[in-house]
């Protein structure tokens, strides 16, 4: 069976696809070669704080006391909170609860520490406060008491700080140069200018306070305990020169867990001391400090258009959709895919065959060629219209039809072809010329009308399987089944017999079941030849299969029934 598309089918969907591949293709820039970003960064931290600090007074704290302790690349701290310790010195003091705790001398070992420890004990057990007392240590003293910062933060001022963001980047493979600061900002914008990210996204100056607000925080919150935030820059460039665009664009995220941090070690913080001499004794103040860290991270490609990348796009997406129809005609060419799709399929007019289950081949005794049909669910199989039709040809070489021939001894005449048997009569040639046989039932009447609606011949039986109700006539007529001939080549014991002897010699007596099958044989061999077109499984009309049945009877009364092999 050839099957195919129509033209305008093909045209649509060869146009949809070309459509579709064309957007996707300028959608994702498939056109284009990409290289990859390289960058420094450069920040600059302006503001100044006044605060009081406990046990000091009022001090002012400028960039120096507050961004001046950030090693750390790509990357910058701001001071938001402190606990300062004055006048340490060299001594002996108390260990600070609840490290060290106790009771007499001999719980205090002269020369340990560990990790917990503020000095090296000296094996002295001295009183702490009015009820504890703690293992003596030689340290910087007095000791760090205070555990938990200030609430609120004493610089909580720090997010009207600004910061300058200096971001180069390069681009080797197009020697392609390029800053944050572009190229048509002057000076005095600058000097003016804050980031905001829709009125003023490109400016490189941020307040810290809005930088945190974006990053979904509250400043005064964080500024508690300290965090990390993250300031990414990513740079999406197309170099082309009719669509230049390279600019960059700026995202805020904390960067620390602060859930797991309300109990683990949280914020960020860190402690350095300033040293000074009073009467000839090295003293110093300890300042534990807690800020912020921010982060710049730079993201970015760039992309221009490479003649290479278009054409290995192009035999990419060639290549997929000849894949596509291999695995199309495959998927068809399988099983009963087919049965379904009643549109043609291919433009290039490939045939594609049914598997046997799916096609069904009929023979009328009224018509000289044989049916290809396809196994409908909605109409009987008297009913279905033909997918093919094949002029069959009687060679009469089978060896079933030539043992019966050489049993009888005697010369036949040639078997009435198809589309001849609308002119049987009961007392025709073949009744004639084989008076001598015995079938053991008589003939047939002609129809009755009105038995089936789907039924010619008036002997078909009835059946609810609409690929059982099949006639041996499509128009009205006497049946196949009254011709002698039917009884010479079908229904005759001695011929079913012999025919069985020949493919199992030794066999000694056969039952009614395999007499019955051989009949099934003989009818197919008769009516359809060697070989049904399209490998079409041939199919028994109900008057011969029940006629068959009646003459050779299972004996618990049960048929199989038709099965499509």
């Amino acid at each position: 069976m050839d099957i195919k598309w129509s033209y305008p089918d093909v045209y649509m969907q060869n146009n949809f696809r070309l459509l579709f591949n064309s957007f996707m293709m300028l959608w994702n820039k498939e056109y284009q070669e990409y290289d990859l970003i390289t960058s420094s960064v450069t920040t600059k931290v302006k503001g100044v704080a006044h605060t009081n600090i406990p046990y000091i007074g009022e001090v002012v704290w400028d960039v120096v006391d507050y961004s001046g302790h950030s090693p750390e690349r790509n990357s910058f701290f701001v001071a938001t909170n402190v606990i300062v310790t004055k006048n340490q010195k060299q001594d002996k003091c108390p260990e600070i609860p609840p490290w060290g705790l106790c009771k007499a001398h001999m719980d205090c070992e002269k020369g340990f520490s560990d990790q917990h420890s503020h000095g090296v004990q000296t094996g002295s057990c001295v009183k702490y406060d009015i009820l504890r007392k703690t293992c003596e240590i030689s340290a910087w003293c007095p000791v760090e008491s205070q555990k938990r910062p200030p609430r609120p933060a004493l610089l909580a001022s720090a997010e009207n700080f600004t910061v300058l963001i200096k971001n180069n980047i390069r681009f080797p493979a197009f020697n392609y140069i390029r800053r944050n600061i572009l190229p048509e900002m002057k000076d005095s914008d600058l000097k003016g200018c804050i980031y905001h990210q829709f009125t003023n996204p490109y400016c490189p100056i941020f307040r810290l306070g809005d930088v945190v607000h974006e990053a979904k925080e509250k400043f005064s919150d964080m500024a508690v305990e300290g965090g990390v935030i993250g300031i990414q820059i990513n740079w999406d460039c197309d170099l082309n020169r009719f669509f230049h665009s390279c600019l960059p664009k700026y995202s805020f995220r904390r960067l620390d867990e602060k859930e797991s941090n309300q109990t683990l070690y949280p914020g960020l913080s860190f402690r350095f001391a300033r040293y000074f001499t009073m009467n000839g004794v090295e003293q110093r103040t300890l300042f534990k400090v807690y800020g912020i860290r921010f982060d710049v991270m730079v993201f970015g490609k760039a992309g221009k258009f490479s003649i290479i990348q278009l054409i290995i796009y192009i035999g990419s997406t060639l290549s997929y959709y000849a894949l596509t129809n291999v695995f199309i005609d495959w998927l068809i060419g399988t099983k009963c895919y087919s049965k379904k799709a009643n549109q043609n399929y291919s433009e290039k007019f490939e045939s594609v065959h049914d598997q046997q289950e799916c096609l069904l081949c009929i023979s009328f005794v009224d018509e000289e060629q044989l049916r290809v049909v396809k196994k409908s669910q909605k109409k009987s199989l008297q009913k279905t219209n033909p997918i093919f039709l094949h002029r069959w040809k009687n060679t009469l070489t089978g060896k079933r039809f030539l043992i019966v021939i050489q049993k009888r001894g005697q010369t036949m005449t040639p078997p009435v072809q198809i589309g001849q048997w609308s002119e049987l009569k009961a007392d025709g040639i073949l009744s004639a010329k084989h008076s001598d046989v015995s079938t053991g039932t008589p003939l047939q009447e002609k129809p009755r009308s009105g038995y089936l609606d789907w039924c010619h011949c008036g002997v078909c039986h009835h059946s609810t399987s609409l690929h059982e109700q099949l006639c041996c006539r499509q128009s009205k007529g006497r049946c196949i089944s009254t011709c002698s001939l039917f009884h010479v080549l079908v229904l005759n014991h001695s011929t079913l017999e012999t025919a069985l002897l020949y493919e199992t010699p030794l066999a000694e007596q056969h039952e009614e079941d395999q007499l019955r099958h051989e009949a099934y044989a003989q009818y197919i061999k008769w009516r359809f030849g060697e070989k049904t077109p399209m490998d079409a499984v041939p199919v028994i009309p109900s008057c011969c299969l029940w006629r068959i049945r009646d003459q050779y009877p299972s004996p618990d009364g049960k048929y199989s029934g038709f099965k499509f092999h």
